[in-house]
């Protein structure tokens, strides 16, 4: 038996490492590169099935070629299209026999300078961190909910904490959909359906190439385990490795008077 902290409630409860159920059908969102397809690759490794999703169809032609046949679905699609998501989620549904494990992992944070106001690149951001979660997880929920079963994980970030000034629409977009998780989570408890919310801080990705002043940096395939048993541990919010919880809560802690004149 091993303790876990829960950091939604600031206190540890015992997990049986046999209590953590495994995931048998999964649909992962952002699948092509990064944290999603090292969850892809993690879950098929443990005889999931996967249904995978993203823009770019060669790299998840590549993937599914990389593991066991059959063991993963490869889907194109742009996360901008909302409207496609009910009959993409139901197609895939039928074709796992169900699901049990969705995991939104879509998201972009493009470079912004500090005198930069792009209105249409700040909503591009929403609309990938945010409305493709929404509708996604939206989706996700209503199947749960009648099944009264299953698993939602959000990748969010620690840049959800708070508002930085280097950049304030991924900020926004995090934090926003901290709170849609949480309320979701509890809209849905009653139902024995679960959602997990991630806030990983430096993962070594795409995102983070050319970033100055990382530490901490971990792989995506460390980061998708470590997700994973979160997920199955039924976490209500877990930073990722935890120890950004200590950053987060300082980051927290900061009156916004000071907060404001770092260079974060």
């Amino acid at each position: 038996m091993h303790c876990f902290p829960d950091q939604a409630a600031g206190t540890l409860f015992p997990i049986p490492a046999n209590m953590a159920p495994a995931f048998s059908r999964a649909i992962v969102i952002g699948a092509s590169s990064g944290i999603g397809a090292a969850l892809v690759r993690e879950l098929a490794a443990q005889g999931c099935r996967v249904g995978a999703l993203a823009r770019r169809g060669d790299l998840l032609e590549e993937l599914a070629r990389s593991l066991p046949t059959g063991a993963v679905l490869p889907r194109v699609h742009d996360v901008h299209d909302f409207d496609a998501v009910p009959e993409l989620f139901a197609e895939l549904v039928s074709e796992l026999g169900g699901v049990d494990l969705v995991v939104f992992a879509a998201g972009i944070m493009p470079k912004t300078g500090r005198d930069e106001y792009d209105t249409a690149k700040d909503l591009d951001q929403l609309a990938v961190n945010l409305g493709a979660c929404i509708a996604w997880c939206n989706q996700a929920a209503m199947t749960m909910r009648a099944q009264r079963s299953g698993t939602i994980v959000g990748i969010s970030s620690i840049a959800g904490e708070r508002g930085r000034k280097g950049n304030p629409v991924y900020c926004t977009s995090k934090a926003a959909m901290n709170t849609y998780l949480e309320a979701l989570r509890n809209r849905l408890a009653e139902s024995g359906v679960h959602v997990c919310t991630i806030k990983p801080g430096y993962i070594d990705t795409d995102m983070t190439k050319g970033l100055p002043g990382l530490f901490w940096l971990i792989s995506a395939e460390q980061a998708a385990r470590a997700i994973l048993t979160a997920a199955r541990r039924r976490a209500n919010e877990r930073f990722g490795p935890r120890r950004w919880w200590f950053v987060g809560t300082a980051l927290r802690a900061i009156p916004s008077f000071l907060f404001r004149h770092l260079n974060v």
